[in-house]
């Protein structure tokens, strides 16, 4: 028997990195996952990826349209969410200085407002007793240049995982934060760093991990199996970091 035998889970953002091996290992412990994306063929190569019960619905947690859509199609086909995982995000990083109106808007749009409506839509879908987990980062509180705007999205989604635990809390709704620390995914590369200066700034990173290696989509999905689990049915209003140790000392 799996951890997730016959839950239904919705991953935002599940169609690439942490969000792909998440959805992989939620089929793999029983559960019925849907994921989202900005592109179709990206989740559709996921979908044959993962294989098993996993569905791609294409969505923007940008468009409050899409997650209305989102809401309509789970509903139809499924009826419920035991676990949502609002993994979806993104940034334009860049120099204090250099930040325009436009990035800032993009992230907080993207990170803050995108992850406050994935819940609200689909939380009349989420049953008493269900698992809400959203992705947060390291970036939150660890000071880290060129994250100024990322990073204080992210200090709200923390915040979100606090206030609505003490909203929900009448419905027995688990709300937690998974804060991922340096992660082997695309988001560096999609935000226009040049790939040698990412391999740098793995490098240097790694040298200060105590785990000593950066860390997979694996380690952030097993992380969210827990909190998605019974084995978390004590736990809310955390947030669980998985970064080897790296803000930690």
């Amino acid at each position: 028997m799996g951890r997730l035998d016959g839950k239904i889970a919705v991953i935002t953002g599940g169609s690439e990195g942490m969000g792909r091996s998440t959805a992989r290992l939620f089929v793999e412990e029983g559960a019925t996952v849907v994921i989202t994306g900005r592109n179709q063929e990206t989740l559709d190569a996921a979908v044959r990826e993962i294989g098993g019960a996993v569905e791609a619905f294409r969505s923007d947690i940008l468009n409050l349209a899409d997650l209305d859509a989102l809401r309509g199609y789970v509903e139809g086909k499924h009826g419920r969410v035991d676990v949502l995982f609002a993994n979806a995000g993104g940034a334009r990083l860049g120099p204090f200085e250099q930040v325009t109106e436009e990035d800032f808007d993009y992230t907080f749009d993207t990170n803050a407002k995108g992850t406050f409506f994935t819940v609200q839509k689909l939380l009349p879908l989420i049953p008493n007793g269900g698992s809400v987990i959203l992705n947060t980062s390291i970036a939150g509180y660890k000071g880290l240049p060129n994250f100024s705007v990322y990073s204080a999205t992210k200090a709200a989604i923390r915040s979100f995982a606090r206030t609505l635990t003490t909203d929900l809390k009448g419905r027995g709704i688990r709300i937690n934060a998974l804060a991922p620390g340096h992660t082997a995914t695309d988001i560096m590369r999609k935000t226009g760093i040049p790939v040698e200066s990412i391999d740098g700034i793995n490098a240097q990173i790694q040298a200060q991990v105590p785990a000593g290696r950066i860390g997979t989509g694996d380690d952030i999905g097993k992380a969210a199996v827990f909190l998605a689990s019974d084995d978390a049915s004590y736990v809310t209003g955390i947030e669980l970091t998985v970064d080897g140790g790296w803000a930690q000392v």
